[in-house]
């Protein structure tokens, strides 16, 4: 799968990285602000009280 995104991938290797990393920055913050905020509420174990 790898692979296949880096061929995809246009320019040189200098340009390949630099989107690389915006692609991974891009599904990071995805994720933080998505989809665990989405199911936060669902999880078992944050449903305790003290």
């Amino acid at each position: 799968m790898y692979g296949w995104i880096w061929r995809r991938l246009p320019g040189p290797i200098g340009v390949r990285v630099a989107i690389a990393v915006v692609l991974v920055l891009a599904v990071v913050a995805l994720l933080l602000f998505v989809v665990f905020p989405w199911l936060e509420p669902m999880l078992w174990f944050n449903n305790d009280t003290i």
